[in-house]
């Protein structure tokens, strides 16, 4: 008896090998358009996603937005995503410019790296999740703050001001944990292949697997993505343009990935307005890379060493 080769090939190897044709034939198909222009009056804006997310990043990543909708000849806009999340409030201010502009226009996000915690929580309201077959996907969740000095400090002008109870802090920590999931259900609940129990595990997924399982729609290129944009747009020839809001010179600069194990796996910054003493929608990769081993009391929970040990149930935006 023949033994054909996809009885020899598993499950996840054919995605994987149909995925990657998928990629090599869109990238001889679809139209090289990012970073060329065209000189037409109706452009597609790449808005840069890169780093960890804070305060600085959020209102750069609002001001394009608003740009971008206030600008008569943008017309589409792509999400180009490189990120392992960051503070929820700065996460959830990108949600919310990213929900304004895609009421308006096009939205497309692209993951070709990392797109995870507080970036995942980002592009969620995008109409079309693209990543490339290796890129990193998910990790739906909060991890809590780390524990803090506690007592009455001199001065204070209450008994419990200065003071933070461990239990106080893990109530906020499940109640942002409850919001990002909530916000994953009410986006991709129609796509996702696993259900909200499922969904708080906080798991990573490689880009393949993630359009398996609903997290993500389509294996391809920010090309692929700005293609799509275009389409969806009524464009027949697009202009690229980036840094709508500031000279390109100005923009910040990309944060560096962190290489482990042969493998990038999160991104630090020591300029990011990043506490650990707040909870943070962030991969646990990034805590420990760029927080180390904190010292904690007996009496203080421990900050999880994955997301499925922390007591929220995971991490979040």
């Amino acid at each position: 008896m023949r033994v054909s080769p996809s009885d020899i090939l598993s499950r996840r190897q054919q995605i994987a090998a149909v995925a990657l044709a998928a990629v090599v034939v869109g990238a001889f198909v679809a139209p090289q358009v990012y970073g060329q222009t065209s000189q037409t009056d109706s452009k597609v804006a790449v808005v840069e996603i890169t780093g960890a997310i804070d305060s600085s990043s959020s209102q750069y990543v609002e001001d394009e937005l608003r740009e971008a909708r206030h600008n008569d000849s943008v017309e589409a806009v792509v999400l180009d995503i490189d990120s392992p999340g960051g503070s929820p409030g700065s996460s959830e201010r990108m949600l919310t410019a990213v929900e304004r502009t895609a009421a308006e226009m096009p939205v497309i996000a692209s993951v070709d790296t990392l797109g995870a915690s507080g970036g995942y929580y980002a592009m969620l309201p995008a109409d079309e999740i693209y990543v490339t077959p290796s890129a990193q996907v998910g990790s739906v969740g909060v991890i809590g703050p780390a524990p803090m000095p506690s007592g009455p400090n001199a001065g204070t002008t209450a008994p419990d001001k200065g003071s933070f109870h461990p239990d106080d802090a893990r109530a906020t920590t499940e109640t942002i944990q409850e919001v990002f999931l909530e916000n994953v259900m009410e986006y991709r609940g129609d796509e996702l292949e696993k259900d909200r129990e499922e969904v708080a595990h906080a798991r990573m997924y490689v880009g393949v697997e993630s359009v398996e399982n609903g997290f993500a729609d389509e294996v391809g290129m920010t090309d692929d993505a700005i293609y799509e944009a275009a389409d969806r747009a009524g464009l027949s020839s697009v202009e690229v343009v980036s840094g709508l809001t500031v000279d390109e010179d100005e923009q910040p600069e990309p944060i560096p990935f962190i290489e482990a194990d042969g493998e990038t796996v999160a991104v630090a910054s020591e300029e990011a307005d990043l506490s650990p003493h707040q909870p943070l929608a962030v991969t646990p990769e990034f805590w420990h890379e760029r927080f180390g081993d904190l010292d904690f009391e007996d009496d203080d929970p421990e900050v999880p060493t994955n997301t499925t040990d922390a007591d929220t149930g995971g991490e979040k935006p």
